[in-house]
């Protein structure tokens, strides 16, 4: 008899081996990973905007290696998780099997987790490279201009900017779905 334990740890492979949920992650992750690249981008031409053209494109491209080697790299890691965790859950050993359930079962909850930072970081930081593109620092409407308090205004500020942003972008993303559906 299958205890509740297995029931929930076989379950989790059942979701995590179907090629629907690997293909999900993936396809999650790229989309996550291009706009993170693109934010980083920008945030890595604005710090050299006043270097030589040669420069800017040495720096940009030694910082687009770098993001995708790191970022593609741990997504690579995060999405075999899975698969890591189904192999040591097969071991005979003991604690390998108590550390492959704890990965097949911890990795919904990691990904659930890194999908809320991620997209409150991409809020924060595009909204933040917006609001900057502009020439606007939040924190300077509250009379704050240096500091850890400007810059938690300025973060907040940013990524409420972001936030509106961003809902902006899906509606009108709904509004052009749906005419497009009928």
């Amino acid at each position: 008899s299958l205890q509740p334990e297995d029931e929930t740890l076989d379950e989790a492979i059942a979701e995590l081996s179907s090629e629907e949920h690997e293909k999900l992650m993936v396809s999650g992750a790229v989309r996550t990973d291009l706009i993170l690249s693109a934010e980083i981008m920008a945030i890595a031409l604005g710090e050299v905007a006043e270097e030589s053209i040669w420069l800017q494109a040495s720096i940009l491209f030694v910082v687009a290696v770098a993001i995708t080697i790191g970022v593609y790299g741990m997504v690579g890691l995060i999405v075999k998780m899975d698969d890591i965790g189904l192999h040591m859950a097969g071991k005979e050993n003991g604690v390998s099997q108590a550390i492959g359930r704890f990965l097949v079962q911890g990795m919904p909850k990691l990904l659930t987790a890194l999908s809320t930072v991620g997209t409150a970081a991409m809020l924060w930081v595009g909204g933040q490279i917006i609001v900057h593109g502009f020439g606007i620092h939040p924190a300077e409407f509250l009379g704050l201009y240096e500091g850890a308090l400007a810059w938690v205004a300025d973060a907040a500020m940013s990524g409420v900017a972001g936030l509106a942003i961003g809902a902006v972008i899906v509606l009108v993303h709904h509004i052009f779905a749906k005419r497009k559906a009928h």
